[in-house]
């Protein structure tokens, strides 16, 4: 990890998050998601390739290989373990943990990051519900619906909510729409907003909002 640089980690962690949301990487895709041009793109996708740390020919997705795939979960790792502490130990709120923790991801050294995962309690989730990976590189990555999914009559208990804009967070968390919160879904608007009975209250969540929530379905 400290052999790489730190744009090198942040393609090799944005091509795994790719993958994760959408299945397939492609350089559009990992064009879009890094903020630069398609051209930069592929030049670093070649530099990645050269280390051996994606696999890609031309006019093809973007694969990586297990010497990247170990890369980018041990910076996610990092990445989730900050949130953590940053939330846990400093109370800095939960739009405000993901920008710190980017700054600190590329410095932590290994044995700070275990000093920390065990002030933590070795925890398995981050602030957001995403699981940390392993010491070892091993994450276990739980498919849960996203709220928009739900219909009416639906309930469980959000299990993780993105953490990709931090006005959505903001507006989550003064719904109290955060991991571990049971919901139900009461209507949905023909305009696609959701009314819901979660926190003991009724509550109207948008499209955009109900896109960045996951739940986990309960039954009876």
């Amino acid at each position: 990890m400290t052999a790489l640089s730190h744009a090198i980690q942040d393609y090799l962690k944005g091509i795994y998050k790719i993958r994760q949301g959408q299945g397939t990487v492609t350089l559009t895709a990992v064009a879009k998601r890094m903020g630069v041009s398609a051209a930069s793109a592929t030049n670093m996708v070649k530099r990645l390739a050269r280390l051996g740390l994606v696999a890609h020919a031309p006019y093809r997705t973007v694969e990586l290989t297990a010497a990247g795939e170990k890369a980018a979960l041990e910076i996610i790792r990092h990445h989730r373990l900050l949130e953590l502490f940053l939330r846990q130990h400093l109370g800095l709120d939960l739009h405000q943990i993901h920008r710190e923790a980017e700054k600190m991801e590329h410095t932590l050294s290994e044995a700070v990051e275990a000093r920390i995962a065990a002030l933590l309690g070795d925890p398995v989730a981050d602030p957001h519900g995403d699981p940390i990976p392993g010491p070892g590189g091993m994450l276990t990555q739980q498919a849960h619906p996203r709220l928009e999914e739900l219909r009416p009559g639906d309930r469980g208990e959000v299990a993780r909510v993105s953490d990709e804009d931090p006005r959505l967070l903001r507006r989550l968390s003064a719904l109290g729409l955060l991991p571990g919160t049971h919901v139900r879904v009461l209507q949905r608007r023909r305009n696609g907003v959701l009314a819901l009975l979660s926190g003991g209250r009724r509550q109207y969540v948008s499209p955009a909002l109900a896109r960045a929530v996951f739940v986990a379905p309960r039954r009876g």
